[in-house]
């Protein structure tokens, strides 16, 4: 049976190879940002369900493993089920999705999900931030070993002509909401802003951000711009002098090390899987080669469409994420654009 929630593994700039769990089936969001690059939002909503319920990404997630280990001739151990085969290399993986995961009231019961089918494989829930207020998403998010939250403006105009939030959301409600997640979560915040030019690339949401850093204290801040098209022409990216001075200013105030500002290159890592953030990460610790593997034509074709359908990439990113040959992914993307399916 296909796998339709859980995608790659894709090679991401941050969080190096990274298979992507999609916790929302569809462009379900409680924003609705310019520069999306799955394009506009078609639930804009601030209210919680199970879009995809914990048993069936579980469920795809360990047919994936076991699939995983037989390309490597090995098996799980019977006596333990749900252990992570050692042929499955991942540095993490990463709850995203069309749109906000938060929005899943079954999250908790994934990243459990997940620590039980991947023991050892460091869990990344990427955020827009917007439900961080809520104790029920904050419980929930307290599992995750990374949170990797997003925050592009403090001025309140810029937010919403930008992120396009849903009705209540402000700028202040969002960084409040986030300063009280940080204080009791436990584990690494990796703190996003996105600038886009002319919107809230400003003298006075620089200002705001750099003082707002020194409360948040993340353990990283990466500073992006688009590097796609994004949901609509207005958004467009910034210089790279402009991105590099904003890095230099927010991770300095954070007390950061400095990361190098992306965007701009087309063969940069993709930042993560499942985001609809239409940027480039910035610098990080460089992925970990997966082993060559030997798919067949049609377990090929469906892992690079299953991937570039949540994020698009080069086929070099996706050779080197699925760990398969160059000119077999080629062939794979020419075959499927050939029919019509991306």
């Amino acid at each position: 049976m296909p796998l339709a929630h859980v995608f790659g593994p894709v090679a991401s700039g941050r969080l190096g190879r990274s298979l992507g769990l999609d916790l929302l089936g569809g462009r379900v969001c409680s924003m609705d940002c310019l520069y999306c690059e799955a394009g506009a939002t078609d639930a804009h909503t601030c209210e919680r369900a199970p879009y995809v319920p914990a048993p069936v990404l579980l469920d795809e997630l360990a047919r994936w493993r076991d699939a995983e280990a037989a390309k490597h001739g090995a098996t799980p151990d019977c006596r333990t089920p749900s252990a992570s085969p050692a042929s499955v290399r991942l540095d993490h993986v990463t709850l995203g999705g069309s749109g906000e995961p938060c929005l899943n009231s079954d999250l908790a019961r994934i990243i459990a999900g997940c620590r039980d089918i991947l023991p050892g494989v460091p869990v990344a829930v990427l955020t827009n931030s917007t439900l961080l207020h809520r104790d029920d998403v904050r419980a929930d998010l307290a599992g995750a070993d990374v949170v990797l939250p997003s925050l592009d403006s403090l001025v309140e105009s810029e937010f919403r002509v930008l992120n396009r939030p849903c009705k209540g959301v402000t700028a202040r409600g969002v960084a409040d909401g986030l300063l009280g997640f940080a204080r009791g979560f436990g584990g690494r915040i990796w703190l996003e802003v996105l600038l886009a030019r002319g919107i809230n690339d400003t003298a006075e949401n620089l200002a705001l951000l750099r003082d707002y850093v020194r409360q948040l204290a993340p353990h990283r801040v990466d500073v992006t711009t688009l590097s796609r098209p994004g949901a609509s022409p207005r958004a467009l990216p910034v210089d790279r002098d402009v991105l590099a001075r904003w890095s230099d200013e927010l991770n300095t105030a954070a007390g950061c090390p400095r990361t190098a500002p992306a965007g701009h290159d087309p063969t940069a890592a993709t930042p993560d899987d499942g985001s609809r953030r239409a940027a480039n990460a910035t610098n990080a610790e460089a992925p970990v080669p997966p082993v060559p593997l030997i798919m067949d034509t049609e377990a090929l074709q469906e892992a690079v469409l299953r991937s570039v359908t949540r994020r698009p990439q080069t086929a070099p990113q996706l050779a080197k994420a699925l760990g398969a040959p160059l000119d077999a992914v080629r062939k794979a993307l020419d075959e499927l654009t050939a029919r019509g399916a991306c």
